[in-house]
């Protein structure tokens, strides 16, 4: 498929995907905003509270959103791919029915609202910039190469995690106390971009080569990254040299985005400051 064409398919899923996820909110959601996931049951019918672990929360969710993204992959004409490893990148290809050489890559993201800056999040990370990232062709860790994929996906959740003094997450109930059982996360909000619209220029986790997000909630909704002036070629050619270049005045290796684009000769203006958090005065 030529790049015009595809590009006229993203943004026809593009569309799409947000209309999808004006309707998920309502999906999780009880009447007051809490989660409608209280726990798991045994055949015993006892109902057992589950932990506000950001993990096992994340995991559940992509289980409770997982029917209606199969829906919406078949009403959109795609067949949906998961990956065939833990890890793999991206969590599910969206394939197109008539054309299967048309891929869309769509990553499940979930992060929680700051508890003292609620306008910010916890973040979260985009993807590998490692192998499969700089080698477009590698199947190294990612189900269709990356070149393949006509775009990237971020299918976000941002929430509120119950104060922890309302949970008793050791309590064995019934299921005619289910309702009254405090959901250990609520105040769901969906969101929809493409994966370089809410990057910062700092990686996402420890040592890992992960991509890290930018933080600030409204800039995450509205697709507001560091790279919004500067586009998606941009994130992949700074992406792929991270920490690779060294700049010969310092002799250190090149983590920021404004270090990298005077390197290149582009003008810095062009970068879109991250918003910081404030540390509290203590």
């Amino acid at each position: 498929m030529n790049a015009p064409a595809a590009q006229k398919e993203k943004a026809k899923l593009r569309a799409s995907l947000k209309s999808f996820v004006g309707g998920l909110t309502q999906h999780v959601s009880t009447d007051d905003n809490q989660w409608t996931v209280k726990g798991f049951i045994d055949v015993y019918k006892n109902v057992y509270t589950i932990s506000a672990d950001t993990k096992i929360v994340s995991k559940i969710l992509e289980i409770h959103l997982f029917p209606k993204i199969l829906e919406f992959a078949k009403t959109n004409g795609f067949k949906l791919v998961l990956t065939d490893h833990q890890n793999y990148y991206p969590d599910i290809s969206f394939v197109s029915e008539a054309r299967p050489e048309l891929k869309f890559a769509l990553d499940l993201k979930t992060t929680y609202r700051s508890e003292d800056k609620p306008e910010f999040c916890n973040g979260f990370t985009l993807g590998s910039h490692g192998e499969y990232f700089i080698n477009r062709t590698s199947r190294k860790n990612i189900q269709f190469p990356y070149a393949e994929y006509a775009g990237h996906f971020c299918l976000g959740t941002i929430y509120t995690r119950a104060l922890t003094e309302k949970l008793v997450e050791t309590r064995v109930r019934q299921i005619s106390e289910l309702r009254p059982i405090v959901s250990v996360v609520r105040d769901f909000q969906f969101f929809v971009c493409e994966k370089w619209e809410i990057a910062s220029d700092r990686s996402g986790s420890g040592n890992t080569a992960n991509i890290g997000s930018i933080t600030k909630i409204e800039d995450i909704l509205n697709g507001n990254g560091m790279f919004k002036n500067l586009g998606e070629k941009w994130f992949d050619d700074y992406w792929m040299n991270y920490g690779k270049i060294t700049l010969p005045e310092t002799g250190k290796k090149i983590t920021k985005l404004a270090d990298y684009l005077a390197y290149r000769g582009q003008d810095t203006k062009l970068l879109n400051p991250r918003a910081k958090t404030t540390r509290r005065k203590t």
